[in-house]
């Protein structure tokens, strides 16, 4: 699906499908974090099945107010315990399948709200 996403700051998802994202019309074939205030990363973390705390530590850098996480294709929920740190900064999270996540970051961004999005593609 293609996007027309508002002109925010930050990098902005112009499109996604099954296996990739494309922020700023790049297609990527791998996990990202990506926020309104102009950071983009690809993830180390490759799978749900292989996360853990560790890979929401970059997050913690980048002022967010919150973070939707993209599960993949499907809805799953992250161990409260990988989202320890962010909620201790009381750093909000949202969890969604991926799609839902890049239709959602576009959208706050352009609000204008310090949103990060973490994507496993």
């Amino acid at each position: 699906m293609k996007l027309q996403p508002d002109r925010t700051q930050g990098p902005t998802i112009t499109g996604y499908g099954e296996g990739w994202v494309a922020v700023n019309g790049e297609q990527s074939h791998s996990s990202l974090l990506i926020s309104s205030m102009g950071h983009r990363l690809d993830w180390r973390a490759r799978s749900f099945e292989t996360l853990e705390a560790a890979d929401f530590a970059p997050i913690l850098e980048w002022d967010a107010e919150l973070v939707l996480f993209g599960s993949g294709a499907r809805l799953r929920f992250a161990n409260p315990q990988w989202l320890a740190a962010l909620y201790a900064r009381r750093i909000g999270v949202e969890t969604m399948d991926t799609q839902a996540a890049c239709r959602t970051y576009n959208f706050l961004a352009g609000e204008g709200r310090k949103v990060v999005a973490a994507l496993l593609v």
